[in-house]
């Protein structure tokens, strides 16, 4: 049978916050896969330096996918950042 210790109760305070403090961490660690950050209309278009007509145009063409959140149009950045390439193909044509 094991025996109890005696803590005072400062201690058990300590440790028992310092327990969860670490468990926080490990919870709020974000993990490279699967975090998904959204982005605004207006951020994506700070980011390309288009207009709003522009990335309206190439949301209808299926250039930059685009998702309804609500009433709210997102754009996931990672999407925005990969289709960079395909734009400036698209951009520069004659």
């Amino acid at each position: 049978m094991s025996e109890l210790s005696i803590i005072n109760l400062e201690d058990l305070k300590t440790t028992i916050s310092s327990i969860i403090k670490e468990e926080l961490k490990i919870i709020n660690t974000p993990k490279e896969i699967g975090i998904i950050e959204y982005i605004k209309t207006c951020d994506v278009l700070k980011l390309l330096k288009i207009t709003k007509p522009t990335l309206i145009d190439w949301r209808k063409r299926g250039i930059i996918p685009s998702y309804r959140i609500g009433s709210q149009i997102r754009f996931v950045k990672s999407e925005v950042l990969d289709c960079l390439e395909k734009i400036n193909t698209i951009k520069y044509r004659s």
